[in-house]
């Protein structure tokens, strides 16, 4: 029970770390980008992983957390995945209309759940099912303005929605699989994640911007936000490893449209951004799908562990009632296939268990 507790305790935690980090980098980034013309959105995580990379080695050092090394192609690939869809969203909004960048964000969640349903055999009730409409269609209200469609930002959304979906679930995946936690995992894909975004990311930029990152004009006001804005990324690369493997992709998901219901909500009253009653209806429309998305998912994972509890117990009581009367096994001339029957119930409840870990 106590385990259990602060389980739900480091959910939380986890949640809200996720939350203020990355509402705090997002109105330091557009304070960089906006006020200082700082363009260079995908050079900049580039910075942020390296910036990461470097903060854990560090904790690494101090032994704040142990290295604990897996299948090194899992860990390549699953880098280099990462990357390329953070630099392939950033493309999307580039070619895309603002409209049609919210839609591919939108497109997200019911791509995880179709993919999550096909491969992994998970299943999503109803009542989630309808709470995540209703998350998304509040979203969809308060940010999507404008659909501007053209083939090549098209193809460019279709390729982030796939790409981020898959590193999104290979995040939850890995850390079950091989029983790493998500600082772990953060540590070893960092510098494949950095690599790939600082490679490609000055091309990335110079074809959205028409400007080179080289060549900007760095002033001490420009390098203070670019410090802050590293400094802050740590601690949300850190929590989105944290909530996905403590949580599920979708639920991170979720947690992202959170992000920009208060993105919205703090641009209107911090810095006076023009709002209507769309928004407001949207993010009223959005909060009740998240409400409802956290209520069933906390009612079926209670009643998922009350149901694995009674199957324990169940068996536990099968198991001493057979150890009590040996003679019945004796008698029937099943005294080795008594022995069998304990060996295959413990298989089927290790088999049970990794299921769970891969679902």
């Amino acid at each position: 029970m106590i385990d259990g507790q602060q389980y739900q305790l480091g959910t939380v935690g986890a949640l809200c770390l996720s939350v203020v980090s990355s509402v705090s980098i997002v109105i330091c980034n557009k304070a960089l980008i906006s006020t200082l013309g700082f363009n260079f959105a995908t050079t900049l995580t580039s910075w942020h992983l390296l910036v990461t990379f470097c903060s854990l080695h560090v904790a690494l050092l101090m032994k704040w957390f142990e290295h604990k090394p897996f299948d090194p192609r899992a860990v390549m690939g699953f880098g280099i995945l990462n990357g390329t869809s953070i630099g392939l969203l950033n493309l999307s909004l580039g070619f895309n209309s603002v409209g049609f960048y919210q839609m591919t964000k939108l497109a997200i969640i019911p791509c995880t759940v179709f993919l999550e349903t096909l491969f992994f055999r998970r299943k999503f009730s109803r009542n989630i099912q309808l709470s995540l409409t209703v998350l998304l269609l509040g979203v969809g209200i308060a940010t999507v303005t404008d659909l501007q469609l053209n083939i090549l930002g098209s193809i460019l959304s279709l390729l982030a929605i796939f790409t981020t979906c898959i590193a999104q679930i290979m995040t939850n995946t890995i850390q079950k699989k091989y029983k790493v936690s998500s600082t772990q995992l953060l540590y070893q894909s960092c510098p494949y994640q950095a690599m790939t975004l600082f490679v490609t990311g000055p091309f990335v930029d110079g074809l959205l911007t028409n400007q080179n990152v080289f060549a900007f004009s760095y002033t001490p006001q420009v390098l203070a936000f670019v410090v802050l804005s590293c400094l802050i990324s740590v601690s949300v690369n850190f929590s989105t490893f944290l909530v996905i493997g403590k949580t599920s992709p979708v639920t991170y998901q979720v947690l992202g449209h959170l992000k920009t219901c208060l993105v919205l909500a703090f641009g209107y009253i911090l810095l006076q951004d023009p709002f209507s009653w769309r928004n407001i209806l949207g993010i009223l429309v959005a909060v009740v799908g998240m409400v409802l998305y956290s209520y069933h998912c906390t009612a079926e994972g209670q009643q998922k562990a009350v149901s694995e509890a009674s199957s324990a117990h169940a068996h536990a009581s099968h198991a001493k009632e057979t150890e009590l009367d040996p003679l019945l096994s004796v008698e029937n001339g099943g005294g080795v296939l008594a022995d069998g029957g304990a060996a295959a119930a413990v298989t089927d409840l290790t088999w049970n268990s990794d299921k769970d870990l891969k679902a």
